[in-house]
């Protein structure tokens, strides 16, 4: 039985690495991370929990996801 591939995400990304965000985090990723999503596109942020205002900077960009710091 023929099982298509799951297409990444646009090569297109709606986020720039070192480009800040103002963002609610609005997850808990299994890790424990706060996460949020940007058009769709998940982002990781460390230290963070659901219902965080905080402003982030991107600092990896992978094919599904991305990571950021919250800056001050």
């Amino acid at each position: 039985m023929y099982k298509p591939r799951r297409r990444p995400f646009s090569s297109r990304k709606p986020v720039e690495l070192g480009k800040q965000y103002d963002v609610e985090i609005t997850e808990t990723s299994k890790r424990g991370e706060g996460l949020t999503r940007i058009q769709g596109f998940v982002i990781f942020v460390p230290g963070t929990k659901p219902g965080d205002h905080v402003k982030i900077e991107i600092t990896s960009i992978r094919s599904r996801f991305a990571t950021a710091k919250v800056v001050e």
